[in-house]
């Protein structure tokens, strides 16, 4: 079995992308419509077409050799809009992450570049599949060079292009010196459209037999042709892929090298393409998704954890309970993170079988009422107004609210649609939270927090806090640096500390 070998036309996709996509952005405004398509459109044509040989094509900046030929070539192309041109740099640097060859030719288009390769693997017994929108790419295709459009989702072979120009492969240049090409200016024959040009190339046969025959053409389509006889050599050099450039890589050196995960993880946190960024972690757990914790399961524990809140005055804390309704939850632990980077699970409600002994939970209340309602102890949390209810309903007033990162968030982009602890993880950090599911299951068969093995219940729920306090720290800044800090601590109706 050959080969395959997959090129595909970045600029086309670039530009299609950018006018046919919404106008997506980030939650800073960043632009990343081009980006999401193109990437997009690169991993389904990898999925369903599994190449052995890939690259990836752009112009490159300046002029080619067809501004030389012709002063007005694409001379009425608008300059490249400012939001695209934003997002080119990151797109190659994607594109490279992902393990795939780009390429960008000086002097020569996109087109010439996939020409040459294509015409190059061919003669290698190399099959290849051209992925464009580009009508001038259908001269290319042969029995061994086919084009897809992945946006329309269209294959064009050999029958496929006589079916949708009229004209063979062969025939195609022919066809688009008669028709021209408004988008790079090339004027082509006045009044000459696709219908016309299928007609003389079937009766004629080729564009050289046209001119021939030009006398034979009545009306004022014909007197239009015998009028540009002189300038359709030209336009036939303009229209014609050049397939003898000079490239710094040959077909078979076109391999696909491993993806840097962790590279792509910084750009879809920047650009914010949460689906893709999950897709990465899920599986790949980082340095920074093990967290260190302690579980405190006797009083001398609780004793010296104690001591320690008191001597941070600050800490990031989360209750597990039985119930997202607070008014009937109950406590099964709290979690506590502080700055020093040390982290602990205080289980006190696991009643499954097996379960080993924790500390009661009047107990454990009881000793730490003093802490959590003591307003010089400061507290961070994710929407700590839960856990306040909570423990409202054993009595306790916590005080000393410092932070809720939940609220952060809202205020420094209230326009986003998700501000729940896993999003933020993702967003702020590249990290992919323990779900809850992971833990407790889905469906009829879900556990409550109380059944869930303390090793894994004490593991999610040391997470929560400990990337809790790392949140803080980063959308803390984020808020100081558009000085929207005031706004939270209104929010929260508690003075300035």
């Amino acid at each position: 079995m050959s080969k395959k070998l997959v090129l595909v036309d970045g600029s086309s996709y670039l530009y299609r992308a950018f006018h046919a996509l919404p106008a997506l952005t980030t939650s800073q405004g960043q632009p990343t419509g081009a980006i999401k398509g193109v990437v997009s459109m690169i991993r389904k044509l990898i999925k369903e077409t599994q190449p052995d040989l890939m690259a990836v094509v752009f112009d490159a900046k300046g002029k080619t050799f067809r501004d030389d030929l012709f002063a007005d070539y694409k001379a009425n192309r608008p300059a490249m809009p400012v939001e695209l041109r934003e997002q080119i740099s990151l797109l190659y640097a994607i594109v490279q992450a992902m393990g795939l060859p780009l390429l960008c030719q000086e002097g020569v288009e996109a087109d010439d570049v996939i020409g040459c390769l294509a015409l190059q693997a061919q003669k290698q017994g190399i099959t290849v599949t051209i992925s464009t929108g580009d009508k001038d790419l259908a001269q290319l295709v042969t029995d061994k060079i086919s084009l897809v459009n992945t946006m329309t989702e269209t294959v064009l072979d050999q029958k496929g292009v006589m079916e949708k120009f009229g004209v063979s492969p062969e025939q195609i240049v022919d066809y688009l010196t008669l028709i021209g090409d408004s988008v790079d200016n090339i004027p082509g024959v006045p009044k000459v459209g696709p219908k016309t040009a299928v007609k003389w190339l079937s009766t004629f046969g080729s564009l050289d037999e046209i001119i021939k025959n030009a006398d034979e053409i009545k009306g004022a389509v014909g007197e239009n042709l015998r009028n540009v006889l002189e300038q359709l050599p030209l336009m036939r050099q303009l229209v014609t892929i050049k397939t003898d450039c000079e490239l710094p890589v040959e077909p078979e050196n076109l391999h696909i090298t491993p993806q840097d995960n962790a590279a792509l993880i910084q750009y879809f946190k920047t650009l914010e393409f949460k689906a893709w960024l999950d897709e990465l972690l899920i599986g790949e757990p980082s340095e920074q998704s093990k967290v260190d914790f302690e579980l405190i399961l006797t009083e001398k524990q609780l004793a010296l954890w104690q001591e320690k809140i008191k001597q941070a005055g600050c800490l990031a804390i989360d209750t597990e309970t039985t119930d997202l309704n607070y008014m009937s939850a109950e406590l099964v632990g709290l979690s506590f993170a502080l700055a020093t980077g040390e982290t602990a699970y205080l289980p006190v409600a696991h009643d499954y079988d097996s379960a080993p002994s924790q500390l009661s939970r009047d107990m454990v209340l009881a000793n730490l009422r003093e802490l959590l309602e003591s307003k010089d102890v400061l507290k961070i949390g994710q929407n700590l107004k839960y856990d306040m209810s909570v423990l409202a309903n054993y009595n306790i007033e916590m005080q000393g609210i410092a932070h809720d990162t939940m609220l952060e968030s809202y205020i420094l982009n209230s326009t986003a649609t998700r501000h729940d602890l896993d999003s933020l993880a993702l967003k702020y950090l590249g990290h992919k939270m323990i779900s809850f599911t992971d833990v407790a299951g889905k469906g009829a068969k879900q556990l409550t927090f109380n059944q869930i093995n303390l090793d894994q219940a004490a593991e999610y729920a040391a997470e929560d806090a400990h990337v809790t306090l790392k949140l803080h720290d980063i959308l803390w800044k984020e808020l100081q640096n558009q000085q929207q800090q005031r706004h939270v601590y209104e929010s929260l109706e508690i003075p300035l500390v």
